[in-house]
């Protein structure tokens, strides 16, 4: 009897024990969760006063949201505060669901990926029959681009036309990677054939009701409830998107259920998630879920449309989840990366002023008045503005360069290059500025100087060749 005490009191001891150390685990968890969401709450917070972030920001642990957060505001007349129901454009991302949506084809046998998309009569060339529905959704597929700088089809009947009534490949499938949105566009129609429903009833039957995404709407109009609209850093509007259709628009929180389910694989196998994270032509380039980094098991995806900006940090490793969308373009590539750094316990700095924000508007009106702006904040600003980026001034010419400004880009590029003298990346485009002003003498110069420094993947000595031929002429 005195031994079967004895157990009693050791089976409660042990239990006891156990679960007093499960409670001071939860503890110490709750504890350093609080400590990343204040630390996450303080960079976002300082980047928001410097204008550098309005948006909707998401962080979770071990499939656990530990800082949630808006800033700002919905649109350009600042009336209405952002809330975690604002739905935004995730330009790019909205890729993935017509991927994903192949994948579940796939695995109900109804689709092989080696198909040639001629099987499905779509009314396309002959160059259909060497097209595979893998190397669309790995953009490996060498078909007509629908899109030639910022020309694009308006709707679904222009980009038919163009597919359609182009006979040739830009390359043969499989042997190189050019990204462009007439892939995705035959994904859809594809799904489409094959399926008997449009596109955006598929994915609405078969990922967003499973998924209870209950805020997600395709293509929403202006107007619609809890929808954002971009605007610049004038506060104003930014033209709607007029483009080929089935862009999924979502909120933060619709976006999370989604990463979630397929890392869960409620949605596809692991070995179909794999499929579509690893890119068999262009390792480097990433495929339909963006670039994957498999050393580190990290997911990276971002979306740009007008001055919608959204970017999503999914790392299978360490179990974290970054997600931030913004409706004004701003430093969200930045900011995913250094919540992950902190997430990490890496070092990390909190982004200074946007010296390109600052002189911007300048540099349209009168470039020499925004480059006597820059040195003045130079010198007696230069901790508090982003002065060490040379991306800042890359930016601002490229813009300039956009607007058909040619010789304020050139300045502005060659300011630059006096700045960051050993960046190749900014020789090649002072080169380009130069070459579309049509100095080509300068353009190669300046080409031959970014190969100096260690080149630019190529393009230089593509645009040199290039040079060389206009100038035989």
């Amino acid at each position: 009897m005195k031994k079967l005490h004895l157990i009693i009191i050791l089976i409660i001891s042990i239990s006891t024990f156990a679960q007093t150390a499960n409670n001071l685990n939860n503890r110490n968890k709750s504890k350093k969760e609080s400590v990343y969401a204040n630390q996450i709450d303080s960079v976002m917070a300082k980047s928001y006063e410097r204008g550098l972030f309005n948006g909707n920001v998401l962080v979770a642990k071990n499939n656990k949201i530990i800082y949630q957060k808006s800033f700002g505001f919905t649109d350009e007349t600042k009336q209405t505060l952002l809330n975690k129901k604002s739905i935004f454009n995730i330009g790019s991302i909205a890729k993935e669901f017509n991927a994903v949506s192949i994948m579940i084809l796939v695995e109900r046998g109804l689709l092989d990926l080696d198909d040639p998309i001629s099987k499905f009569n779509l009314g396309l060339p002959k160059w259909s029959e060497k097209v595979t529905i893998r190397h669309l959704i790995n953009y490996a597929s060498g078909i007509p681009r629908i899109e030639n700088g910022l020309i694009a089809p308006k709707n679904d009947e222009e980009a038919w036309k163009i597919l359609r009534s182009n006979d040739s490949l830009l390359f043969e499938p499989g042997t190189s990677y050019r990204y462009d949105n007439g892939n995705v566009f035959l994904q859809r129609r594809i799904i489409e054939k094959v399926t008997g429903m449009s596109f955006e009833e598929f994915v609405s039957k078969n990922i967003i009701k499973p998924l209870k995404m209950t805020n997600s709407v395709f293509d929403p109009k202006s107007g619609y409830k809890n929808r954002t609209s971009s605007y610049d850093m004038d506060n104003v509007r930014c033209p709607e998107m007029q483009f080929i259709s089935g862009w999924l628009w979502v909120d933060i929180n619709d976006l999370y259920k989604w990463i979630e389910a397929l890392n869960s694989n409620r949605l596809i196998s692991k070995e179909s998630f794999q499929t579509l994270l690893n890119n068999p032509y262009a390792k480097d380039e990433g495929g339909s879920l963006g670039r994957y980094f498999e050393k580190e098991e990290l997911q990276r995806h971002n979306g740009v449309s007008y001055k919608f900006e959204s970017i999503f940090l999914n790392d299978l490793k360490n179990n974290i989840t970054i997600i931030l969308v913004s409706n004004t373009l701003n430093r969200v590539w930045d900011l995913g990366h250094i919540i992950h750094k902190l997430m990490l316990g890496k070092e990390y700095k909190i982004p200074k002023k946007s010296i390109y924000q600052a002189i911007r508007k300048e540099a349209v009106n009168d470039v020499n008045k925004a480059i006597e702006t820059y040195y003045l904040l130079k010198k007696n600003s230069k901790n508090e503005y982003s002065f060490e980026n040379p991306g800042e001034l890359n930016k601002l010419g490229y813009e300039l360069l956009r607007l058909g400004k040619n010789n304020e880009s050139i300045t502005i590029f060659k300011l630059a290059t006096k700045e960051f003298p050993k960046d190749a990346n900014l020789f090649d485009s002072l080169g380009e500025a130069y070459f579309t002003n049509k100095q080509y003498d300068l353009a190669l110069e300046s080409y031959k100087k970014a190969i100096g420094l260690g080149g630019t993947n190529g393009n230089a000595k593509k645009m040199i060749e290039k040079i060389e031929q206009e100038m035989s002429k």
